[in-house]
């Protein structure tokens, strides 16, 4: 399966898109929404630039984004002024695959403009906005020509399915798994480990390219405490999927053989490997690194599990209908899914680990 040509978030504003389950992602850049605002006002009193170039990569469909720039044109005004220096004109690229739903993010700037001005002398600052499709694992941008780069929830997507989960006759090795758990064998976790290193050292050599010298990236990213991939973290929530798939397979929905080979292009770094890598491709220095769980928290009166469901559908819904076709009941899986997730809090708590990693241009 090509990811780029069919990957996305769940476009439009309806009961299942992104737009109307991305709120623990949204809670999630609250949380260190003071680390990214301080590192903005650190890089624009060190560089004092006149046109600020800004990038948020995996920048999806939902209100998430421009609230994130807001969040930045405040920060940068406060410096300004503090400095005494003229506030630049904002850059801003909103990047993410070909397949997201632009559409909706640019329905929304004329409510932002509008929102932006409002309350501020001379008609608010100056600022420019567009869309950039394409993989962040290629090049993206000219020379230079970005001063900060923010990415939330994106770079724990991996380009691709480790080729390394296939045999050479092009059977699954990981039978019944879309992820890494306690049956696969060894050579799985290596070759989702071959495939992060391949990816995030390539992320990096580029990003390195684009950005001056000096210049920041914010990166929120799902991970894993210490060396073992299995967790009652990330991993779990895979190992919930696959039960929830099971379910469709038992009921006759989809054959056991669709299921065995469907495999997630996802990975959970740890810290160590995170910053291991970081050193091994040279171009950045690591400012910061903190570990943080979200909360929990859900709305109008529904559980816990739902709210989760609802959120992995909007993530996973486009990947599951192309490998799955239109067989398989996304209302009765998710449903499933809810339930067992509600079930298995009530025997011990799920904690998802993520990461806030500040790194800097040297």
């Amino acid at each position: 399966m090509d990811v780029e040509k069919v990957f996305h978030m769940t476009g439009g504003v309806g009961k299942t898109s992104y737009a109307q389950n991305s709120s623990l992602q949204k809670k999630a850049s609250d949380m260190v929404k003071h680390i990214t605002m301080e590192t903005v006002q650190e890089l624009c009193y060190e560089v004092t630039p006149k046109s600020l170039g800004i990038a948020d990569l995996g920048c999806s469909s939902g209100p998430n984004s421009l609230a994130l720039i807001k969040d930045i044109v405040e920060a940068v005004e406060g410096i300004s002024h503090r400095i005494f220096q003229p506030l630049p004109e904002f850059r801003v690229f909103l990047n993410d695959l070909p397949t997201n739903d632009f559409n909706s993010v640019f329905k929304s700037l004329p409510d932002f403009y509008k929102d932006l001005k409002k309350d501020r002398n001379e008609g608010g600052p100056s600022i420019f906005i567009a869309g950039y499709p394409g993989s962040f694992y290629g090049r993206l941008f000219p020379n230079n020509c970005l001063h900060f780069i923010y990415s939330s929830y994106s770079l724990h997507w991996l380009s691709k399915v480790p080729p390394g989960l296939y045999d050479e006759h092009g059977k699954p090795i990981n039978k019944g798994n879309l992820y890494i758990s306690e049956s696969s064998p060894p050579s799985v976790s290596q070759a989702y480990w071959n495939q992060f290193q391949e990816d995030f050292s390539l992320f990096l050599k580029l990003r390195a390219q684009e950005l001056v010298t000096g210049g920041r990236m914010v990166l929120i990213i799902l991970g894993r405490l210490g060396q073992d991939h299995v967790d009652r973290g990330n991993s779990f929530f895979w190992k919930i999927l696959t039960r929830s798939l099971a379910i469709s397979v038992s009921q006759g929905e989809i054959e056991q053989e669709k299921l065995d080979s469907y495999d997630v292009h996802f990975y959970a770094p740890s810290t160590s490997e995170i910053e291991g890598e970081v050193r091994r491709e040279g171009s950045f220095q690591v400012e910061r690194l903190e570990m943080f769980e979200i909360e929990r928290e859900v709305k109008g009166g529904e559980s816990y599990g739902t709210a989760v469901a609802m959120t992995v559908r909007a993530i996973q819904e486009s990947m599951l209908c192309t490998h799955f076709g239109d067989g398989l009941d996304l209302d009765n899986l998710f449903n499933n899914y809810g339930k067992i997730v509600d079930e298995e809090m009530g025997k011990e708590e799920i904690k998802p680990i993520t990461f806030v990693v500040i790194l800097k241009k040297l």
